[in-house]
């Protein structure tokens, strides 16, 4: 039987990843002949040979593809006349001609156990080099400047091959055959410390870092600061230096085994530790773990994580000993990409610049994840996890962007049946994290070759991202997303849901559709639109964003602004404030002045964490409801008293019996702890009241669970087995944060289902 010619192409996150390696190998492996080559972002290949083989070779393209590869769809076709094959199978150059399809930007990953071998073998010529890699590891999304994916589009450009390394790229047999950010000492990228390089810049960093000073070091997507985490005075000073006087810092460590000295961890824990992301993983903190106690104040759980690159692992090996490793920026600024940039913010902190010569084209922050239910969850998307895509249950007709919220900013662009979140870039305070959340919006438009026609937005005005979909987008051109919508449509969203579910939504602050603040609410929702049908009581914001800084003043505004559902408690809390500030509260609450009533769980959290006496002021978001689940601990309690009462219709929970019986028991002399663990265990019941009430009015029987307070590992265990106790279906976030990191992607959801909707209609 004559063979066949077919042209072949391969969708999805197929750039980057090994995979023209891996077809090359595949099809000399069934005697094919023919070509493969990147083209715009896919890859194409025509090939020759037995119908059985090709047929072999089309399969397989999908079923047996690198481990970092997505493949989205495979399309064969016969070939026409002018479409020739090579005698031989080979990786021709890339085209770039457009295809209008989506391109998909492969992620950066942690360094290969193969790799890691060579680092340290001193008989191989990249012995100690820093900046090793192969087809299956090392930077993609932090050194790409557009696909097709070659190394003349990426940062490395400005490193010619060597011979040797000319030749192992040249290699199908080799493992860095085709891998783009392949180099040797020889020449690629070089070490600086001042005027030192390589080996002795190495060894100048490590030698400030073991007198106890800090180093600012040039990672993957970002500087980072690091210190050795057992000296409290370096960890105190970088705190200082950063202007973050609480929030936990993370460690790195060598290996598993030193994870194991430093935390417990459960099997989800340590496949998060060990995956190609190299996240950083919150674990249960030992009793005695040899760190500073600067390092995590305030919560036994600190945050972990692997070595990523090589330098990483230079860096711990040489000094036997845990490095607090932390972004490269003062509090509430963007991380440091640019080396005169770097100087500039970070000089004042630390005392000296581990530097190299390879420049970062995309600002990607270090990933964060925990496994609360066994489930592995992001709290923060960002390196090794973004830019990769995920499905969305209702594809958009057009291409649109989501465009996140106002804190833990993100963007996720969407077009068909994906959507692609962005890394997360921060907080939108000022105008220099402004410019790195235009930077990663253009950056993501750019390498996707997608231009959003439409845009989803906060229903806030006052969201910098809000105003940016306002100046970019016609008004027939937006659409607003509820934020809490926006919330439990990214749960329902990764999970595939599209039929008609009940959303918990628990956070700090959110605009209502009936303009005031939400934050405790029960929906019953689809992707296209929701109806509030439960809620948490009002209470007002004495000074508004002064009452989220300080959670003894939000306590203050429910002792005697809580929405009257019935008597409020007994004040035995104001007397051990400033008779001054419990005045000018009083008067604020009293006659509405900038007293915006929510009805936010979170700052429920943080009433009760200061009734308790855990803290009055709060210098990162969260940090009282932190304090509250530290205090509550493992302990198990009953519930305070509750109650459900109804207003407009709706049943609304009343905290004022809770919140009584929180003074009587501080006022007692009770240890918050158990107080604590009590006050979870009545959400938890609260939530099964609310939710049960929406269940039978709806028949809907899947919950889905989001809001930043579900980050609170006590209260997602305890909501959880609350519902799922009486047999309903509850989802969490897991792909995306549940924080408003996960947020844009919720309005993508939302928007693409919208759009889907108006179309059939």
């Amino acid at each position: 039987m004559a063979d066949e010619l077919r042209l072949i192409e391969v969708y999805g996150t197929v750039q980057g990843v090994g995979f023209r390696p891996f077809a090359h190998r595949l099809a000399c492996s069934l005697g094919l002949t023919g070509w493969v080559r990147n083209e715009d972002g896919h890859v194409v290949s025509l090939v020759a040979g037995p119908a059985g083989a090709l047929a072999e070779y089309t399969v397989g393209l999908e079923r047996d593809a690198p481990p970092q590869a997505r493949v989205v769809s495979v399309r064969s076709r016969p070939a026409r006349p002018d479409e020739q094959a090579c005698s031989t199978f080979t990786v021709l150059p890339s085209t770039t001609a457009a295809t209008g399809q989506p391109r998909d930007v492969p992620v950066d990953a942690a360094t290969c156990a193969d790799c890691v071998r060579e680092l340290f073998d001193p008989a191989d010529r990249r012995y100690r080099y820093p900046f090793l890699n192969c087809a299956a590891c090392g930077p993609r999304a932090t050194v790409i400047d557009d696909l097709p994916y070659d190394r003349s589009r990426t940062a490395m450009r400005g490193f010619p091959l060597c011979a040797a390394c000319a030749a192992e790229y040249a290699d199908p047999a080799d493992r860095r055959f085709h891998a783009e950010p392949v180099a040797c000492p020889d020449c690629g990228p070089r070490l600086a410390w001042g005027s030192l390089t390589g080996q002795a810049a190495l060894s100048a960093a490590k030698a400030v870092l073991l007198s106890g000073g800090i180093v600012a070091v040039k990672g993957l997507g970002g500087y980072q600061l690091v210190c050795d985490a057992a000296d409290e005075r370096a960890v105190r000073r970088l705190r200082a230096g950063k202007h973050r006087p609480a929030k936990p810092f993370a460690v790195m460590v060598r290996d598993l085994a030193a994870v194991r000295r430093l935390a417990r961890t459960a099997p989800a824990e340590t496949d998060l530790l060990t995956s190609p992301a190299r996240p950083i993983v919150l674990l249960a903190a030992r009793p005695d773990p040899g760190l500073a106690s600067a390092v995590h104040p305030g919560t036994d759980r600190i945050g972990v994580f692997l070595p990523c690159t090589p330098l990483h692992h230079l860096l711990l090996h040489d000094l036997g000993r845990p490095l607090v490793v932390t972004s490269g920026n003062r509090s509430d600024e963007p991380i440091a990409v640019d080396d005169a940039e770097a100087r500039r913010t970070l000089g004042p902190i630390a005392d000296g610049f581990l530097t190299h010569d390879r420049p970062i084209r995309a600002r990607y922050d270090d990933s964060v994840a925990h496994a609360p239910l066994g489930v592995p969850a992001l709290l923060r998307r960002a390196r090794g996890c973004a830019p990769a895509p995920l499905p969305l249950p209702v594809p958009a007709p057009e291409p649109l962007v989501g465009l996140g919220a106002q804190l833990k900013s993100t963007v996720t662009l969407a077009s068909g049946d994906h959507a692609v979140p962005g890394p997360h870039v921060g907080d939108l305070q000022d105008a220099d994290t402004l410019d790195a959340y235009r930077a990663a919006l253009d950056r993501l438009t750019l390498l996707r070759a997608v231009r959003p026609a439409w845009a989803a937005h906060d229903l806030h005005p006052g969201y910098r991202s809000t105003g940016y979909a306002l100046a970019h987008w016609p008004a027939d051109r937006r659409i607003a997303v509820q934020h809490h919508h926006a919330h439990v449509a990214s749960c329902a969203a990764e999970h595939g849901v599209t039929a008609p579910f009940v959303g918990v939504a628990y956070d700090g602050l959110g605009l209502g559709d009936d303009g005031t603040l939400w934050g405790g609410e029960i929906l019953l929702a689809d992707l296209t639109g929701y109806r509030r049908v439960g809620r948490f009581a009002r209470a007002p914001l004495p000074g508004g964003e002064a009452a989220v800084r300080r959670p003894a003043r939000m306590a203050l505004g429910y002792l005697y602004g809580l929405e009257p559902l019935s008597p409020p408690p007994e004040d035995t809390f104001s007397g051990r404030l400033d008779p001054r500030e419990v005045h000018a509260v009083r008067r604020m609450v009293e006659r509405g002045v900038h007293s915006p009533p929510a009805s936010s769980a979170g700052r429920l959290f943080d009433a009760v964490a200061a009734l308790l006496g855990l803290g009055d002021d709060a210098s990162y978001e969260g940090e009282a409801a932190v304090a509250l689940e530290q205090a509550a601990g493992a302990l198990v309690a009953d519930a305070l008293p509750w109650r459900l009462d109804r207003v407009d219709g709706l049943p609304v929970y009343d905290p004022a019996p809770t919140l009584a019986a929180v003074l009587r028991r501080a006022a007692a002399g009770e240890p918050p702890g158990p107080v604590a663990a009590a006050f979870h265990r009545t959400l938890a019941e609260v939530t099964g009241a609310l939710v049960g009430e929406a269940v039978r009015a709806s028949g809907a029987d899947t919950v889905c669970l989001s809001g930043g307070c579900f980050q609170n590992r006590r209260l997602l265990t305890d909501v959880h087995r609350e519902l799922t106790g009486r047999g309903l279906r509850v989802l969490t976030n897991s792909a995306v944060p549940a924080n408003d990191g996960g947020i844009s992607y919720g309005q993508a959801a939302v928007a693409a289902a919208r759009l889907a909707a108006r179309q059939e209609g």
